[in-house]
């Protein structure tokens, strides 16, 4: 029998016969780890622990401390668990895919009675009978012909038809979970006891057509969420539902942001309080960047598809653009244009215009550019994923030698608005080459370096993600995690020597040649759009004051007040507070509680007493306290919280 080298994380290595699996790798080391052991790494892919292992390999040994590899079996194993079970309390159901997703998995099924939310109760019942019989897993690998026939003894049409699709050198993994059995690439778990049954919900059951195509059958999809403890799963629970509470969507209807109708699917209209965010945030990032030394242009909404030839997007990107076809005077055929998903090609034009020297250099052209992209309905989530939106848009021309500082430049910049807008601290992504790219090794070896570098100068931190750079240039993505743990990917820096190239984009250097300038693509807030719906739902709605749509609402308690309060908002106006009267007749209680529901950071009430004195009655979101204090000393304060701060 042939011998096999394993090498293992700490460097060592063992001989073992050819054929050995992960799980004799495991008893071989030890008892205790032989039982504790759940799957394997095998020169980077994720083995049962019952696959044989034919060649010299590394191999690391995974157990439930290993959370990666333990939630992704506890997930694909109840996903087969869930299908048995609906099979076992509705045997005419037949079965077609359930992947491991974010959280948890889903599984599609082909019923003739829709599924309800009983149901779920049901299924969950079933399957931690299930879990409680402890039936033992394992696999075979079989041949198309006989996995096929299989199958169709059975009445899983479905099934049959995955096979088919399946490439014809690709093994065809059949696992059985005691007696019920599927098609599946693994790996799996040893035995269902192994998967914690007061860790997993189901969740939700929802349509999904057969391969994604509309003119297929329509499945049943069953949601679940599962993780490697309880407790685990009561904090997803809680985060899911205090996310429920902070849905943009939800609180853009109680705060009157916007909304949006069926006749313009996935755009906004904004009305006045939503629009006075945009316009607030707009506002101030056009400062920051014009004290950072960006150029404001505005580009074209609507471009010749020549550009889009010339520049790659109408081969690779054509099927997210809106097309306009327009009859032009003179013009033999009708012109085809489209409205533009991005800004880049745009802005190389407004390079082009007039001779560059490289003392124009670094070169940084910024737009609130308007796109629009088309996104398929069911893709479509508040104002998060939109069709039209508007980028903090800007990219930097610079040689390849400048590229470290403007980077560094970047972060910076960067790092200062997210501060301002509430996140202290953010994660760094570092993307670099992919195996299919352009460039020489030389100048990836520089421009990666540089990236590295940038990072390093600030102080800051980076996980690399090797290969997922651009086919032209290595890039930095920037995550912000909220305040209940989400992860956000808003900004990006991108290093582009291609569109430059591919848009004839040149300067002339120091040696009066000319020379191609590297395009950095930047952004910090993404589109104002999502990030607007990320802000409102990291702060619940209680946006920072300066950002607050209504900041102040002055509420009379007594008739005889309102003069007064329309004094005290006048003042409040004087000193740039957004403050509004409330002198309806309705009792103090209701006028506070509508303000609260609708988010207005600051009520001040005004009676008998406030009017002699010349005070309010201060109030701010969430405190039950409340405090008198002096009319000047309020608006003296009010006002410097109002001040957006860049400008304090």
């Amino acid at each position: 029998m042939a011998q096999i080298s394993l090498t293992f994380p700490d460097g060592n290595a063992r001989e073992y016969e050819a054929g050995v699996t992960a799980g004799d790798v495991a008893a071989s080391i030890s008892t205790s780890l032989r039982k504790k052991a759940i799957s394997a790494t095998v020169n980077g892919a994720h083995y049962d622990l019952a696959w044989p292992i034919e060649q010299d390999a590394s191999i690391a040994i995974h157990t439930m401390a290993d959370e990666a590899q333990a939630n992704e079996l506890v997930r694909h194993d109840l996903a087969h668990i869930m299908a048995r079970a609906v099979q076992d309390i509705w045997p005419d159901t037949k079965v077609t895919i359930g992947p491991v997703i974010e959280n948890g998995w889903y599984y599609d099924f082909d019923r003739a009675e829709p599924f309800t939310p009983e149901d779920l109760g049901l299924i969950e019942k079933k399957m931690k009978e299930i879990i409680n019989k402890r039936d033992p897993v394992r696999t075979e690998v079989w041949d198309r012909a006989r996995a096929i026939k299989h199958y169709e003894d059975n009445g899983e049409p479905y099934k049959v038809e995955l096979i088919e699709a399946i490439p014809g050198d690709e093994p065809l993994r059949m696992y059985w979970h005691g007696d019920w059995q599927d098609l599946c690439r693994g790996p799996h778990l040893q035995h269902t006891g192994q998967v914690p049954g007061d860790a997993f919900k189901l969740m939700s059951i929802a349509g999904a057509y057969w391969r994604g195509d509309s003119d297929r059958a329509m499945l049943q999809r069953i949601y679940g969420v599962a993780f490697t403890g309880k407790e685990k799963l009561r904090a997803h629970l809680n985060m899911l539902e205090e996310a429920a509470k902070r849905d943009h969507r939800k609180l853009g209807r109680e705060m009157d942001l916007y909304h949006m109708q069926e006749e313009a699917p996935g755009q906004v209209f904004w009305h006045p309080n939503g629009w006075s965010i945009y316009t607030t945030l707009q506002d101030y990032m056009r400062r920051k960047q014009r004290a950072g030394g960006y150029q404001e242009i505005n580009t074209p909404q609507v471009v010749n598809r020549k550009l889009w030839e010339a520049s790659g997007h109408w081969e690779k990107y054509q099927e997210h653009m809106f097309i306009v076809e327009v009859e032009e005077e003179h013009a033999a055929e009708k012109a085809v244009n489209a409205l533009k998903p991005m800004n880049c090609p745009c802005h190389v034009q407004v390079f082009n215009q007039g001779l560059k020297s490289y003392r124009d250099l670094p070169l940084r052209l910024a737009e609130f550019g308007a796109c629009t992209r088309y996104e398929p309905s069911g893709a479509l989530h508040g104002i998060m994923r939109v069709r039209g939106f508007t980028q903090d848009d800007a990219h930097i021309f610079c040689t390849e030698d400048q590229i470290e500082a403007e980077c560094a430049k970047f972060i910076n910049f960067l790092a200062d608005i997210y501060a301002d807008l509430g996140f202290e601290t953010f994660e760094i992504k570092f993307a670099t080459r992919p195996e299919k790219r352009v460039g020489s090794d030389e100048s990836w070896d520089h421009v990666e370096g540089a990236l590295e570098a940038a990072i390093k100068a600030t102080g800051r931190e980076f996980t690399l993600e090797p290969g997922d750079g651009a086919f032209y240039g290595p890039k930095l993505d920037f995550y912000l995690t909220d305040a209940i743990g989400r992860v956000w990917q808003c900004g990006t820096f991108q290093v582009d020597p291609n569109l430059p190239d591919r848009l004839g984009a040149t300067y002339i250097g120091e040696d009066g040649a000319k020379h191609r300038p590297y395009m950095l693509h930047r952004a910090c807030l993404g589109s104002f759009e999502r990030f607007i719906g990320i802000l409102i739902e990291n702060s619940a709605g209680k946006l920072p004051f300066w950002l607050a749509p209504r900041q102040v609402v002055v509420a009379s308690i007594i008739s005889d007040a309102n003069d007064y309060v329309e004094e005290v908002v006048a003042a409040l106006q004087a000193a740039d507070v957004r403050a509004e009267a409330d002198v309806r007749n309705e009792k103090i209680n209701y006028k506070v509680r509508e303000h609260s529901v609708a988010k207005v950071p600051v009520i001040l009430a005004v009676g008998a007493r406030e009017v002699e004195e010349r005070t309010v009655t201060l109030r701010r979101l969430g405190e039950k306290q409340t405090k008198v204090e002096a009319l000047s000393a309020v608006t003296e304060a009010l006002g410097h919280d109002a001040t957006p701060p860049d400008l304090l």
